[in-house]
């Protein structure tokens, strides 16, 4: 089993940065991507950034240029780096990891889920 665990969330004022971890443990798996979705309450869960095992990146319209994902494979971390932060960004944010089939002609596992972290924009 992975377990993921997230920190990082937190208050901060508008225009300010907030940066979201997402370390993995558990055993071994090979990544095929690594998803941030984020909840405000009465909405639907919505994608915010997505990074595939070969490097590419998609972000959802209303965060391009402003939050970026990247990944440490020695830390088996996923972060999100959220600058000019704005209120409609106050969410619960969780982190979603797809992996690689364990074998050739195995399927798909089901994609792991953080536990969610706050994130608060307000003065």
């Amino acid at each position: 089993q992975v377990q993921l665990e997230e920190s990082g969330g937190g208050l901060v004022q508008p225009g300010g940065s907030l940066r979201l971890s997402c370390e993995a443990s558990g055993r071994r798996f090979s990544l095929n991507a690594a998803r941030w979705y984020r909840q405000a309450p009465g909405k639907e869960r919505e994608l915010v950034a997505a990074l595939t095992s070969d490097g590419s990146r998609n972000y959802a319209d209303s965060v391009k240029g402003r939050f970026t994902i990247s990944r440490d494979y020695a830390k088996n971390t996923v972060y999100l780096q959220m600058n000019s932060l704005k209120s409609e960004d106050a969410a619960v944010y969780y982190c979603n990891i797809q992996a690689d089939p364990p074998c050739i002609e195995c399927p798909y596992p089901p994609p792991y889920w953080g536990q969610g972290t706050q994130v608060t924009v307000s003065s």
